[in-house]
């Protein structure tokens, strides 16, 4: 293998890894999940059916990526981070064909225990503040804190800090 998985962790067949990346330990993902390489899945992460995680990711622990959810490059999502994908579930419904996608783009940071809501996307460099609930897009290069998540202000990198 030209990748990591703790003895804890499993792996369904057909789930597609990339090299480098380590999965640690607790940690399930689903036959059609695709991850990039380089990446760190944390301990007690799933990653369900049809979820894409581009290259040098951190998926931090007890994270549940579920359907829908496309994660691009370079992207962390802070411990016990909550996404959802179908707008008003109900256990006795079945709504699985009501999915709705949700993006991360490339370089965003969610903070520990932020909730996002399925449907938004959330912009290159962004970042959101911990325990955020974001239920609108966020624009590139802006943070975003509360409930419901609010722009705080502009995200002040460098180029050299963002690998442009």
């Amino acid at each position: 293998m030209k990748y990591y998985v703790h003895g804890s962790s499993y792996i369904d067949e057909g789930a597609q890894i990339g090299e480098g990346t380590k999965i640690w330990h607790f940690s399930h993902i689903m036959s059609k999940a695709v991850i990039g390489e380089n990446c760190n899945i944390g301990q007690n992460v799933f990653i369900g059916d049809n979820v894409v995680i581009g290259n040098n990711c951190k998926i931090q622990n007890n994270v549940s990526l579920y359907e829908g959810l496309v994660v691009e490059n370079n992207v962390f999502i802070g411990p016990s981070s909550v996404f959802t994908n179908v707008k008003n579930p109900r256990s006795f419904i079945n709504r699985k064909d009501k999915f709705i996608p949700t993006i991360i783009h490339e370089g965003a940071t969610i903070g520990a225990n932020a909730t996002i809501v399925c449907g938004v996307v959330i912009g290159n460099y962004s970042f959101v503040g911990a325990g955020a609930v974001v239920t609108k897009d966020v624009p590139p290069f802006t943070i975003v804190v509360g409930n419901p998540a609010v722009i705080k202000g502009p995200v002040t990198l460098d180029a050299e800090e963002c690998g442009l």
